[in-house]
């Protein structure tokens, strides 16, 4: 029970994985013996490394240590769940475009389920993984990726009544569907944004993202 705040996000969204930096697949030598992380600049392979964080803050030391680790919890939790609600707003974009002029409510269900089975089936396993900390922070991203809080998609998609039955569900775990998402007067939501921008700089949006490559002695 401790992940059905997550379940719900099976039943029609998703197809990612975790991003993460990409392996070289090429057979390695007998002295390959060691990976190292390079980018990719103008054809030409560059060593690659990511300095440690550097704070700047008028908090004792205290507050601080405090801060840093609520900050860190956040940012591991978008650097996980990131993808997925990527993946979810391409998703409910798809179905919304197919579902455009169809009024027989069997076709739009039949539109649906089609996605839903197929997408449950390859990952359920990965999203009951994620903590009920997690789940929270995807539906935020969830929110921004599409513009509707989870509550409204399942109620569009799945009916009232089962998005009541999820919010009753969400509310026994501290969470709440309704949830918004909105950088000009929440301070976590700005923090989540900053932390997704980051992502993007550094991974779906740089063509020099970091791969991984094995050296010879």
């Amino acid at each position: 029970m401790r992940h059905a705040v997550i379940i719900f996000l099976l039943l029609f969204c998703f197809t990612a994985v975790k991003a993460q930096p990409h392996t070289d697949t090429s057979v390695y030598g007998k002295n390959d013996t060691l990976a190292v992380p390079v980018i990719v600049y103008e054809g030409e392979r560059m060593s690659y490394k990511e300095l440690e964080m550097v704070y700047v803050s008028k908090l004792p030391p205290d507050q601080l240590a405090k801060y840093i680790e609520k900050w860190t919890r956040l940012r591991n939790a978008v650097y996980v769940t990131y993808p997925y609600a990527r993946v979810a707003g391409t998703t409910l974009n798809e179905i919304n475009a197919r579902l455009q002029g169809i009024d027989s409510r069997g076709a739009r269900k039949d539109i649906i389920k089609s996605r839903e089975k197929e997408l449950k089936a390859q990952f359920s396993d990965p999203l009951t993984n994620l903590s009920v900390y997690q789940g929270k922070v995807l539906m935020k991203l969830i929110n921004r990726q599409t513009g509707n809080n989870c509550y409204e998609i399942i109620k569009e998609y799945k009916g009232g009544l089962t998005a009541r039955l999820y919010q009753t569900v969400a509310f026994f775990f501290g969470s709440d569907l309704k949830q918004p998402y909105d950088i000009a007067h929440d301070a976590t939501d700005r923090q989540i944004e900053a932390i997704v921008r980051e992502i993007d700089g550094a991974w779906y949006n740089n063509p020099y993202r970091p791969v991984t490559v094995s050296t010879s002695n």
